[in-house]
């Protein structure tokens, strides 16, 4: 049996899968069918669900709805009241559900409080949306993102601090020293083995 939290005011429905050592906090509701990793964290007054599968280490924070059709891998940090859609052209009086579109979001990606991720887009692993952003579309590996609608303004390493280039394109990753090549608006890991 896993090992986790759930606070007395919380809502797990049936076939619900949570890994050990996760902690859902007040007024949160995880419909079924959906799938939490390890070691992740819920603020108050969160939405999961149905049938969304979230990684190990992922944090989310108070006043978010993470709605079917979302996907979430690993280390990933959900800021305070930041806001996914699931359907491009919403209307109460048409059901759209079969128009779901999916949202990835990739390893220790970051999302900004208030920040609105506009579905059918893919977030890059360490990419980091500013605050109050709305992107609509996907973002690379490592991207800095800001805006209405959101801009990339620079690279982020794996801890979210900027990346300085040298003049040969190299950048040294400020969390645990790994290399980056810059080529052509791309940002890649150098293997040095």
């Amino acid at each position: 049996m896993a090992d986790y939290f759930v606070h007395e005011s919380s809502y797990i429905d049936d076939n619900v899968e949570i890994g050990d050592g996760t902690k859902i906090w007040h007024f949160c509701h995880v419909l079924s069918n959906t799938k939490i990793g390890k070691n992740c964290s819920f603020g108050q007054n969160c939405v999961v669900g149905p049938k969304v599968k979230i990684g190990n280490g992922v944090k989310v924070q108070n006043n978010i709805s993470i709605y079917e059709g979302v996907e979430i891998e690993d280390d990933v940090f959900l800021g305070p009241s930041m806001v996914f859609t699931n359907v491009i052209n919403p209307r109460a009086f048409i059901q759209r559900k079969h128009e779901f579109k999916k949202t990835l979001l990739k390893k220790g990606c970051s999302i900004g409080a208030n920040a609105t991720i506009v579905c059918g887009v893919t977030i890059g692993r360490y990419a980091l949306i500013g605050a109050g952003a709305v992107v609509n579309k996907d973002v690379p590996d490592f991207a800095l993102m800001v805006g209405v609608p959101a801009r990339q303004i620079g690279w982020v390493d794996k801890a979210g601090n900027r990346m300085e280039f040298d003049e040969n394109g190299i950048a040294i990753d400020s969390f645990d020293g790994s290399k980056y090549k810059l080529e052509d608006g791309i940002v890649k890991e150098i293997n040095e083995n």
